[in-house]
């Protein structure tokens, strides 16, 4: 039986770096599974839009879609947008909404392997404190969520780990490492927890100015590309079990 479309839905923006990272996260995606359908829906600001591919799809023929929010909190976009989106869809689509991306330990492992390609090493970490910047929301669940991450994270063996956010939240991210100069700690880095670069990542970028080190959004690190696949596996088991599969 031919397995479910996996449908990306990302955000969009009208920063061209974000559309242009995106698709560079889904050619890897198709890389580690070869054979599996994968396409690329945007919210707003790029097309091809969410519902322009559901309805291409439909018009193929196609009838099991996995819809994956390009997300790393359950925030606004996942609970309203994106289930209001789908909801619009041609009728003879079968739909799931996977879970969005975080929290995941493939996304600590990421957030880790961009620090290292700023130059950081793994000697570091004991001495250093990590600014864990995200763009931020005004919904508590994704506010606790990162929160919850910057925790786990330093329990890994940072001197420090504070999370940070671009908008809605506070502190900023040029709060953060003040804290951390304060805390003692030898050396400040800053992890951008964001998946593409665009408005909100450049002023993260700002905020870090005071910081030793700033390392690159999360892109199309390989540990995120298997998060995806995750996701559109532990989405697709029930798609199965409901038919017979």
């Amino acid at each position: 039986m031919r397995r479910p479309v996996l449908l990306v839905v990302a955000h969009g923006s009208r920063d061209p770096r974000h559309a242009a990272t995106v698709h560079e996260l889904v050619r890897r995606v198709r890389a580690l599974r070869p054979g599996l359908r994968v396409e690329t829906g945007f919210l707003d600001f790029n097309v091809p839009s969410v519902n322009g591919v559901l309805e291409s799809l439909d018009a193929e023929g196609v009838r099991d879609v996995v819809a994956l929010p390009l997300l790393l909190t359950r925030a606004f976009h996942a609970k309203a947008d994106i289930p209001v989106v789908l909801a619009e869809a041609p009728p003879r689509l079968r739909i799931r909404q996977a879970e969005v991306l975080g929290p995941s330990p493939l996304l600590l492992a990421a957030l880790e392997r961009r620090l290292y390609e700023a130059g950081l090493t793994p000697a570091d970490k004991s001495s250093t404190g990590v600014v864990l910047a995200s763009a931020g929301s005004s919904d508590p669940e994704a506010i606790a969520v990162i929160a919850d991450v910057a925790r786990e994270w330093r329990h890994t063996g940072w001197c420090a780990v504070r999370p940070a956010f671009a908008s809605a939240s506070l502190p900023r991210t040029e709060q953060a490492v003040r804290e951390l100069r304060e805390l003692g700690c030898a050396r400040v880095a800053v992890a951008p927890y964001v998946l593409a670069p665009g408005r909100l990542p450049d002023r993260i970028a700002r905020g870090a100015a005071g910081a030793d080190v700033l390392a690159d959004v999360l892109g199309p690190a390989p540990e995120v590309a298997q998060v995806l696949l995750e996701r559109y596996d532990a989405a697709r088991t029930p798609v199965l079990t409901a038919l017979g599969a």
